[in-house]
């Protein structure tokens, strides 16, 4: 019987112990990583990229978006970065073209960034905002 009461004491005192154990504080992300675009934004980006030769500013045909999906925004130097690529189609006949380009949103200004290597590995989300704006008559 002794040795099933102090088997007893242990575990509660092992149960006590894991209660009150200290909890790693959670990593802080930074605010403007967290921060979801304004609809506002989301239609200045939009309206950039559809000024770019690669998403059929110049084109003699007709182009069409489908699937247009964004990454961001993604803190970096200071400024944030958002990705922006989808699927046109009009420009070639049969496969889509698949452009891609990386925005810079620094001091309230949308500029482009010749690398878009700093897309990689980033979650996409759905752009509707460019399929909308691009597919318009």
């Amino acid at each position: 019987m002794p040795l099933r009461a102090a088997l007893a004491a242990l575990l509660v005192l092992l149960a006590a112990g894991a209660q009150a154990a200290p909890r790693a504080p959670k990593p802080a992300a930074e605010p403007a990583a967290e921060a979801d675009p304004s609809p506002a934004l989301l239609r200045r980006i939009a309206a950039l990229v559809l000024r770019q030769v690669d998403f059929g500013a110049v084109s003699l045909l007709p182009v069409r978006f489908a699937g247009s999906r964004i990454a961001g925004p993604i803190a970096e130097g200071g400024g944030v970065i958002y990705c922006v690529s989808g699927r046109m189609y009009g420009r070639t006949f049969g496969k889509p073209e698949r452009p891609r380009v990386a925005l810079r949103y620094d001091n309230d200004r949308l500029t482009v960034l010749d690398d878009d290597e700093v897309c990689t590995g980033h979650r996409t989300r759905p752009f509707p905002e460019l399929d909308a704006l691009g597919n318009k008559p």
